[in-house]
């Protein structure tokens, strides 16, 4: 199928703007903000936005007509109870995913985060050798050696005697092992998603995710009550919500249909290329504008490497399907 050049670069742009966006402004609220709010309020919000983007986009897809909707809900998501409970299963790990992320961005400036989430392609690349019994080729293999080396680099002080003010607050064990066991699940979670697709019926995208959605937001529930409870008895649910956390609930929210029409209209090497300029774009804001990154030699060394070694993974994209955003 032919796409126009044209929608390339405006999915181009569109991704480049939410993932740094996104970052950015989460980093900026959980930094900058006089008063904090919950992490997991704002996960939950963000799978109940979620899940009503999805439920508008599927009454679009049936003519505005509420009655075929419900049928087609009924149909495919309540009475397929065993091919929807399988979704429980990367739901857990997204939600579990979307609350280690907001860890590591309290600890860790936004560059530094995306450098070292780049590590998830590391962890979908051996998730599907495991479970899809994916062969990878030496070039692939040599470009993880790379992306493991790069981030190593990125994470060595660029003065190891000495830490400036801003990193005082940090703890940036607490935000690097967030950010490893978010790259663990999200590359099951990638791998697991897949092989479910490829196995029985294959629902369309929004099913796909309204299926998703039941439980990424009983799980979400779940953690918020479980961990919160008793600061949203004091302080109410939406204590610390002020448009920059609203405008961080959409752009998460929106994020699973830009990654969908990457990958309809654009391909792997196209994401690879966005990826690249988000991580080029918030060092840049987090060095001129935030002031959390003073880039030394070892932090450019790696992030140089990480995006070449990213590029070469993807310059033949034999895992076009198993590496999400």
């Amino acid at each position: 199928m032919y796409t126009s050049p044209s929608i390339k670069w405006i999915i181009l742009v569109v991704l480049v703007v939410q993932t740094t966006l996104t970052v950015l402004l989460m980093r900026y609220s959980l930094t900058h903000s006089t008063t904090p709010y919950l992490s997991t309020a704002l996960v939950f919000s963000t799978e109940c936005f979620k899940y009503i983007l999805s439920l508008i986009i599927l009454i679009y897809q049936n003519d505005f007509s509420v009655k075929k909707t419900i049928e087609v809900y009924l149909s495919e998501i309540i009475e397929k109870p065993r091919q929807t409970a399988l979704l429980s299963v990367p739901a857990f790990l997204y939600t579990l995913q979307n609350n280690l992320l907001i860890l590591a961005l309290k600890n860790l400036n936004a560059a530094t985060f995306q450098i070292t989430y780049q590590l998830k392609i590391i962890t979908t690349a051996g998730f599907s050798v495991i479970l899809l019994n994916r062969d990878l080729t030496r070039v692939q293999w040599s470009s993880l050696v790379l992306l493991t080396a790069g981030v190593a680099l990125v994470q060595w002080p660029a003065n190891a005697s000495s830490s400036s003010a801003n990193n005082l607050a940090q703890d940036k064990v607490t935000g690097l092992v967030a950010v490893l066991v978010a790259c663990f699940s999200s590359g099951f979670a990638g791998v697991f998603y897949e092989k479910l697709l490829k196995t029985g019926s294959q629902p369309s995208i929004i099913i796909r995710n309204l299926q998703l959605g039941i439980f990424a937001v009983m799980i979400s529930l779940c953690g918020l009550v479980g961990g919160d409870w008793k600061d949203i008895m004091e302080k109410g649910l939406f204590c610390g919500f002020n448009v920059t956390v609203w405008v961080i609930v959409v752009l998460q929210s929106m994020g699973g249909l830009v990654v969908a029409a990457t990958i309809k209209y654009a391909d792997n090497i196209l994401k690879g290329f966005a990826t690249s300029l988000s991580i080029l774009m918030s060092g840049l804001v987090s060095w001129l504008v935030l002031g959390d990154l003073e880039p030394g030699l070892y932090f450019l060394a790696g992030t140089t490497m990480v995006l070449f070694s990213s590029a070469l993974y993807c310059y033949k994209p034999t895992l076009n399907k198993v590496l999400p955003i």
